[in-house]
């Protein structure tokens, strides 16, 4: 227990769900007394971009928290509502010195949300001590040497947690809501991703020891990236694991590396390698819409706004959501996203290309359902990518992918669409990706598994002619070019293994065609 007169620090936990590496936390725990608190929001969780399965990730997140908490002397509280109202009332009944938080870029929602915790704390003139969580970085006018900054932040020292938290003994913790109870559907997640600390710590572990070693090949395979990509998006997301931990682990394995002989050492350094840098581009995404909000609602590039008017078609649009297009390696990736949480970065590419393109959605719609199928939902990455495969970013090269191609290509014996389309167990391997070449096709198409849904290549080029239409003209250009400005990566020549680099001049070259994997 503490004494009642010294001032309170309340610590409001968001998608920050650990102690390690917890700047507010530990910088809040020398100050004073320390309430540690979860708000759930009824009104986040009703957001369309939430779902069930982040809300259960999240809550196997806070358990582990609490325990964790707990062991210091002060377990976590609970509250549900929102958060101004919470924060008040605590305000009212202990008196609130300081609220301490990490910075957050999180959807339109919650940054409505955070002005008005900002307005309330600034009429009680109660300081709200935001902390950087990541590489990110608030009210920058460049992004000249951020790259660098970045570096450096993550080989800063990693956070140590406090030692104790004496028990605030007059105030008690609620029962954590249930879905339930928040209103959340069964969205149809059967075999989801485990939360909390422990399950990314492992996870981490694993890949750094034996499962990364196949990173780079193997990552954009459905089939192999299940195991072979490290799966620490959802943890990273939520905060069981920083940036800074994740990366000085990533690269201290690679200086061991360094020295050991053979190939499978040569092959687990190289996908450390490009690991690494996926690690950058992370924080380079989430940049984007922490320089600019709309771009979760509206087009980068003004020229292409309006150019899938909505509303979407719901026949095509269910038909995509549901996996029942008629394109059986696009239905299986779809079918296994619903139930996993989970899909590998080159496929979320393939669904949301396929629905922009070939099914011409507005990206708006088709975006709000990945964002609640997956676990692993980042705001900032997330827009910025759907944005980037529907071609409305205007800096980056318009990548239509072949679904058809694509399963010959990744799922070469069709493996994983038997698995996820049981209804074309009859069809023969030569024609699994491909049914209607099938001279029995008729007694499948129509009947069990649908017909496609549009004609591949008609589609394709349709597409083409509509997108490459309207990246014509001067003022577009212009504009492409004030976007890069603003938002394009910078080629700083940092290796990302902690080292000093020598200096480069930045590059301002175009955004790459290739596509990154950022679902780690």
């Amino acid at each position: 227990m503490t004494d009642a007169r010294c001032p309170l620090n309340v610590v409001w936990f968001k998608r920050d769900l650990r102690l390690e590496d917890h700047a507010p936390m530990s910088q809040a725990a020398g100050l004073g007394r320390v309430l540690p608190l979860y708000i759930v929001e009824p009104g986040l969780w009703q957001q369309p971009d939430a779902s069930r399965r982040q809300f259960e990730f999240m809550r196997q997140c806070l358990a582990e928290l609490d325990t964790a908490l707990a062991r210091l002397g002060h377990p976590l509280i609970i509250r549900t509502g929102e958060a101004v109202e919470v924060l008040e009332d605590i305000r009212r009944t202990q008196g609130i010195a300081a609220l301490w938080s990490h910075e957050e870029t999180g959807n339109g929602w919650t940054f409505a949300r955070d002005k008005d915790v900002a307005a309330w704390a600034r009429s009680y003139g109660i300081p709200w001590q935001e902390r950087r969580q990541h590489g990110v970085e608030r009210r920058i006018t460049s992004r000249d040497g951020w790259a660098a900054r970045w570096d450096r932040m993550m080989a800063a020292p990693v956070i140590e947690p406090p030692r104790a938290l004496p028990l605030i003994d007059s105030i008690v913790s609620e029962p954590l809501p249930t879905a339930v109870d928040l209103d959340l559907a069964d969205d149809g997640c059967i075999d989801p991703q485990p939360g909390g600390r422990s399950h990314g710590v492992a996870l981490l572990e694993s890949f750094l020891n034996g499962r990364g070693r196949t990173y780079r090949r193997a990552m954009s395979t459905p089939l192999e990236g299940a195991d072979a990509c490290s799966r620490l998006s959802p943890h990273l997301a939520f905060g069981t694991l920083s940036m800074r931990e994740t990366t000085q682990l990533i690269w201290a394995r690679m200086r061991e590396l360094k020295g050991e002989p053979g190939k499978d050492a040569a092959e687990m350094r190289a996908s450390l390698v490009s690991f690494s840098g996926r690690l950058h581009w992370h924080c380079h995404f989430i940049q984007k819409l922490e320089t600019e909000p709309a771009i979760e609602v509206r087009e980068f590039h003004p020229a292409l706004r309006g150019l899938r008017p909505g509303p979407a078609d719901p026949a095509r649009l269910a038909a995509w959501a549901n996996g029942v297009t008629g394109y059986p390696f696009l239905d299986a990736c779809m079918r296994s996203l619903r139930a996993t949480g989970w899909l590998n970065f080159r496929m979320r590419a393939m669904v949301m290309s396929f629905a922009s393109y070939n099914l011409w959605l507005p990206w708006r719609d088709t975006g709000l359902h990945l964002a609640r199928m997956f676990t692993d939902y980042e705001p900032g990455i997330h827009w910025s990518q759907v944005q980037m495969q529907s071609g409305t970013t205007g800096i980056n090269t318009i990548r239509i992918y072949n679904v058809v191609k694509q399963g010959h290509d990744q799922d070469p014996d069709g493996r994983f669409v038997r698995r996820w389309v049981p209804e074309l167990a009859a069809v023969p391997d030569r024609f699994i990706h491909g049914p209607w070449l099938w001279e029995e096709a008729p007694q499948v198409l129509g009947r069990t598994y649908p017909t496609p849904i549009v004609d591949l290549k008609a589609s394709t080029q349709e597409a083409k002619t509509r997108m490459y239409g309207a990246r014509q003209g001067q003022r577009f250009h212009a504009a492409a070019d004030a976007i890069q400005e603003k938002h394009g990566s910078r080629k700083s020549g940092i290796p990302m293994t902690g080292q000093k680099a020598p200096a480069r001049k930045p590059s301002r070259k175009k955004q790459p065609s290739t596509q990154l994997d950022l679902k780690l």
